[in-house]
């Protein structure tokens, strides 16, 4: 059997027309969205003293029993009241006496701390001040910080990544527009989430806030942002 090859003349496939590349490009956008939270987080707890071990944990037992059943009594449910922290630690003494051979005596244990906290989800913020009133009360002595929060924050981090795409497409076509040519198919598209909300704060409480007023909170607003990375073909020639 023969075999034929066919042969196309140079000339012929100088005359075909190719589609020319002219390149991508790069360029990031950033899209950000803020909204006023909705919930709070916030940790709390006792922290008792006593001789002995025994002794401070009894005392911190009564008194945590009471604190969740004030926070429940406020309409926080179980499922919102976690405990976040529990240690038992000794107290210590030091002296400056030294023994004969002048090194100083080690530490001495006079009494034994207890500390047990609990992190509460507040879905009404506005009770956020009654709640965090009334824990000093009956009997909260530690308020580590409060952190705010939005539950659902789907909705915005969607309008952050179209404002995110809006913002990296118009920076795109300024270039491609500058450089003589034009933005063609989507190569890539990547995004990073950024979230800044209000930080958590200390809180300590004094037993004169018993008979004070509802804490005053300000709750602030929330910033969700989008940070997206486009890569675009470009066209040979403006379209």
């Amino acid at each position: 059997m023969r075999r034929f090859t066919a042969l196309i003349p140079f000339a012929l496939l100088a005359g075909l027309t190719l589609p020319a590349y002219a390149g991508t490009i790069s360029i990031e956008g950033r899209g950000e969205v803020a909204a006023a939270p909705d919930m709070a987080m916030v940790n709390s707890g006792v922290t008792t003293q006593g001789a002995t071990a025994r002794e401070a944990l009894d005392a911190n037992t009564a008194a945590m029993a009471e604190l969740i059943a004030a926070l429940k009594g406020t309409g926080i449910e179980a499922r919102d009241i976690q405990t976040s922290g529990f240690s038992v630690s000794p107290n210590y003494v030091y002296s400056e006496d030294r023994d004969a051979n002048g090194y100083t005596l080690p530490p001495k244990i006079n009494g034994y701390q207890v500390s047990n906290t609990v992190t509460v989800k507040v879905r009404q913020l506005e009770e956020l001040g009654t709640i965090l009133d009334k824990s000093v009360t009956v009997g909260a002595n530690t308020v580590n910080g409060v952190s705010f929060s939005v539950a659902d924050p789907s909705e915005l981090l969607n309008k952050a990544r179209e404002a995110a795409f809006a913002d990296a497409q118009a920076k795109a076509e300024l270039y491609a527009t500058a450089a003589g040519s034009a933005l063609d198919e989507i190569v890539s598209i990547s995004e990073t989430q950024g979230f800044n909300d209000p930080q958590p704060y200390p809180m300590y409480a004094r037993a004169e806030m018993a008979d004070s007023a509802k804490v005053p909170v300000e709750a602030g607003e929330l910033s969700f942002a989008i940070n997206v990375s486009v890569q675009w073909e470009l066209a040979d020639d403006k379209k």
